[in-house]
């Protein structure tokens, strides 16, 4: 039996959209699998939405926007390439970053829009029905994209994603400039930190678990649960309650 994907699109409403448009008008044959979400600028879409997807059983993301320099509001697709980026770096942790497209489409390029459909729809078959879609999801990779969905919803990715080119390309009240090289250092280091404080985070909304427990069960070194633990208390997300023989337990706040 051949394998049919769901491809959800996201589609600037200037450019890629109605190329879109453009290419059904003129009767263009492409795949039927995507079904397309209109958003008024590709800069617009919150990876939450991409992670969201992913985990309520889309086999495949798309994303379609203006061409760089072209953007209805100046500078949104370049917004979009960092947002991209970033949901890339994360889902390759769980080898998942293969099923995101991002793609240029002008109004004018019916036939360009039609081609890399029909491109990403043959790539998803080949990979073969997502593992987090079905009727027998993988749980723990649920788990896995929900803990990427609210990483990148947090203020230190939002922080870092909003001020890329303002860090690299201006010097800070020291006189200091961080280069691209030490930029993307920070950021790849944030997005590990987030991911597996997250992880940690909807661990313990199911019981309270002790710094052995959560290593154990997330596969992480204990000195590392350690010191997430010591950060999420900072922020007020996790506290510890009851003692076990000498062994705290901790509980989500």
């Amino acid at each position: 039996m051949s394998f049919d994907p769901k491809i959800l699109g996201f589609l600037c409403n200037w450019c890629c959209y109605a190329g879109a448009d453009l290419a059904g008008v003129s009767r263009m044959q492409y795949p039927p699998n995507i079904r397309v979400i209109r958003v008024m600028c590709s800069g617009r879409i919150d990876p939450k939405f991409i992670f969201e997807s992913l985990r309520v059983g889309a086999d495949g993301v798309f994303i379609g926007g203006c061409h760089l320099g072209d953007c209805h509001y100046l500078e949104g697709n370049y917004e979009a390439v960092k947002k991209f980026e970033m949901v890339q770096k994360f889902l390759k942790l769980i080898n998942l970053d293969n099923r995101v497209k991002l793609e240029w489409v002008s109004a004018s390029e019916g036939a360009r829009y039609a081609s890399v459909i029909t491109e990403f729809t043959e790539h998803i078959k080949s990979l073969g029905p997502s593992p987090a879609g079905g009727d027998n999801p993988d749980k723990e990779l649920l788990d896995k994209l929900r803990a990427m969905e609210e990483a990148a919803g947090s203020d230190r990715m939002r922080a870092l994603v909003g001020r890329e080119r303002k860090i690299i390309e201006q010097e800070n009240v020291y006189g200091e400039q961080v280069s691209l090289e030490e930029f993307n250092e920070i950021f790849d280091s944030a997005i590990i930190e987030e991911y597996e404080r997250h992880r940690i985070l909807i661990s313990l909304e199911k019981d309270s678990r002790s710094i052995k427990d959560l290593a154990t069960e997330l596969e992480i070194d204990p000195s590392v649960v350690l010191e997430h633990m010591v950060k999420l208390k900072s922020r007020g997300q996790v506290d510890f309650g009851e003692f076990i023989g000498i062994t705290p337990m901790f509980h989500k706040m």
